[in-house]
C-alpha cells in the first residue's frame, strides 16, 4: 500500500501535501492537549508497533504481497490524532532511509495510512464498544475497525492509482505515471486487502491490543495515570524485530510498487513520467545493509527504525511542559 515514487504525478503529490498540512497541524495540537507529556514516550512504542507491523510481509492472490499497519490500534490506544502522528512518522522514516514508498507521495501515503485508516478504524470501534460492553466489545470493535479501516486507505490507494492515466497521459494515449485504470487498480487492490492483507490487520492489532492490556494496563492514555511498566511492551517489540525476517518469505511486490523494468514488461512501455521521474537514494534500500545476508539486514533496518521512533517521541516528550498528576487531591 506504500505508493511508491512517480507513480502519482506531482500535481497528484502536491495536492495530498497540502490536504495533509492542516491535519498535521490539528493532529500536533490535540495530541499536546490529551496525551500527558508521561505517555509519549509509549506513544513511540505504539509506532514501532506500526513500523514493525509493516515489515511483515505476506502472500496477496495474484502473486502481489501486503502488510498490516495497525493505525487502529494506535488510536484506540491514544487518539485517531496521535495515530495519524505516529503512522505519518512511521511512513516518513521508511520512505527516507529504507526507500518503502515514494518521498513525494510522502503526503498520499499518511493520507490513506495515517489519517483515514485510524479515522475509519476508530470510528468503527467507538460504535462497536458503545453497544457491546467490556473486554468482548473493545476486542469485537479493534477487530472490525481494523478491518474496514485497512480497506478504507487501500480504496483510497487504488483510487489514487487508477484516476493516473485518464488525468496523465500523452497524445496517444500512454499513461505517464501508473497505467492502470480504477476498472484495474481498485479489484486488484481490494482482492488481497478485503481477504488476507485485512485478517492480518485483524490479528496485528487484536493480538497486541490484548497482551497490552493484560500485560501493561497503564498503556494508552485512558489507562492509569501512573507510570506504566514498559518493561513487557519493549519485550513484544523485541520479539517483533526477531520474527521480522519472516516478512522476506513473501515473494513478489505489492501491487503497485513495481520497478520500472517489471512495470514496462507487464503493460509493453515505460511510461514517461515515471521513467524520468525523482528517485530518492535511501540509506538502507529495500531494508537492506550492504552485502550482509538479507535477513540480518531486516534485523538491522528493524531495530534502527524502532530505536529511531522511541527517540523522537522521548524528545517529544522532553519539549512538553510537565502535565499535572491527577491523582493528587487537589488543596
Amino acid at each position: 500500500m506504500h505508493i511508491p515514487e512517480n507513480y502519482l504525478s506531482p500535481s497528484t503529490c502536491a495536492v495530498f501535501d497540502v490536504v495533509m498540512l492542516p491535519i498535521w497541524a490539528r493532529a500536533i495540537k490535540k495530541v499536546q492537549q490529551s496525551v500527558p507529556r508521561e505517555k509519549m514516550p509509549l506513544l513511540g512504542i505504539a509506532a514501532a508497533f506500526c513500523f514493525l507491523s509493516m515489515m511483515f510481509n505476506i502472500p496477496l492472490p495474484g502473486g502481489t504481497t501486503g502488510h498490516a499497519v495497525c493505525g487502529t490500534l494506535i488510536a484506540i490506544l491514544f487518539g485517531p490524532e496521535a495515530a495519524c502522528l505516529a503512522v505519518s512518522i512511521a511512513l516518513i522514516i521508511q520512505a527516507v532511509f529504507f526507500g518503502d514508498g515514494g518521498i513525494l507521495a510522502i503526503g498520499a501515503n499518511c493520507f490513506n495510512m495515517g489519517f483515514v485508516l485510524p479515522l475509519v478504524g476508530f470510528g468503527i470501534y467507538r460504535f462497536i464498544c458503545k453497544r457491546i460492553d467490556g473486554r468482548k466489545g473493545e476486542l469485537i470493535g479493534a477487530a472490525v475497525g481494523s478491518y474496514l479501516g485497512l480497506n478504507a486507505a487501500a480504496l483510497l490507494a487504488a483510487l489514487q492509482f487508477g484516476i493516473q492515466p485518464a488525468l496523465f497521459h500523452d497524445a496517444t494515449g500512454a499513461a505517464l505515471y501508473c497505467p492502470y485504470p480504477l476498472s484495474v487498480s481498485i479489484p486488484a487492490m481490494m482482492l488481497g486487502h478485503l481477504t488476507i492483507a485485512g485478517l492480518a490487520e485483524v490479528i496485528f492489532t487484536v493480538g497486541i491490543l490484548a497482551f497490552l492490556r493484560s500485560a501493561v494496563p497503564s498503556f494508552g492514555i485512558e489507562g492509569s495515570s501512573e507510570k506504566a511498566q514498559t518493561a513487557p511492551a519493549f519485550a513484544l517489540l523485541a520479539a517483533l524485530i526477531v520474527a521480522c525476517p519472516l516478512g522476506l518469505i513473501a515473494t513478489g511486490d505489492a501491487w503497485g510498487e513495481w520497478g520500472l523494468e517489471d512495470l514496462a514488461q507487464m503493460v509493453g512501455y515505460e511510461p514517461a513520467g515515471l521513467a524520468s521521474g525523482w528517485e530518492w537514494s535511501a540509506f538502507m534500500p529495500d531494508y537492506s545493509v550492504g552485502a550482509l545476508p538479507e535477513w540480518v539486514g531486516y534485523i538491522v533496518s528493524a531495530i534502527i527504525g524502532t530505536a529511531l521512533l522511541v527517540i523522537i517521541f522521548r524528545l517529544a516528550a522532553g519539549a512538553m511542559k510537565p502535565t499535572v498528576d491527577f491523582d493528587t487531591p487537589a488543596h
